[in-house]
Order: C-alpha cells, then sequence, then structure tokens
C-alpha cells in the first residue's frame, strides 16, 4: 500500500489550484497554500487512522469535508473570489492527488 507524503502532495495540489484560479492567483496564493496544506495534512490523517483501524470510510469522507469546508471559507473571505472558482480549485486540487490518496487509504475517498 502506499503512503501519502505531504512534501509530494502538496505541490501537486498547489500547482492544480493555480491553473484554475489563473490571474486571481497572486491574490489569493498565501491563503490557498496554507490551506492546501491544511487539506493534504488531513489526508494524511486519514490514512493513518484508517491504518490503525480508528475512522471507516464513512467517517473519512466527513472528516475530509469539514476541512474542504474551512478551505472553502478561507479563500471566499477575500475579495473578489466566487464559490465556483473556489470550489473548482479545491476540486482540481484533490482531482490531482486522487489515485495517491485512494491508493493509500484503500477505498475510494476522493
Amino acid at each position: 500500500m502506499a503512503s501519502i507524503k505531504i512534501d509530494e502532495v502538496v505541490p501537486l495540489m498547489i500547482a492544480a489550484a493555480k491553473l484554475e484560479f489563473g490571474k486571481k492567483w497572486p491574490a489569493i496564493r498565501d491563503y490557498a497554500e496554507a490551506e492546501l496544506e491544511k487539506l493534504a495534512r488531513t489526508l494524511v490523517q486519514i490514512e493513518t487512522l484508517k491504518l490503525t483501524g480508528q475512522i471507516d470510510q464513512g467517517e473519512a469522507s466527513v472528516l475530509l469535508e469539514m476541512q474542504k469546508n474551512t478551505a472553502r471559507a478561507v479563500m471566499l473571505a477575500l475579495e473578489g473570489m466566487s464559490l465556483i472558482l473556489v470550489e473548482a480549485a479545491i476540486n482540481a486540487a484533490l482531482e490531482a492527488v486522487k489515485k495517491i490518496v485512494n491508493d493509500a487509504i484503500g477505498f475510494i475517498l476522493l
């Protein structure tokens, strides 16, 4: 089973989100990078909890959704950010690491 490594997934997530944000990237960069790192850390936490039998697929989905909501709220607080744009960026970031994450935790989370 693969393992989710922060130093591998964060750059993939940032690159995908940066493409979605386009010209707005400079305005949101610091916030987006911080929130995407938190999202990646949540994915690592889910992997650890799954491996130790402390979380099931349903609980993992709830935990991921909570962190996505937090990231969404932070990025939406910035002027000029729309829900559609922020959601597209988060979805692109997660899509970029989908295989790594799903392989590591052993079920389809993303």
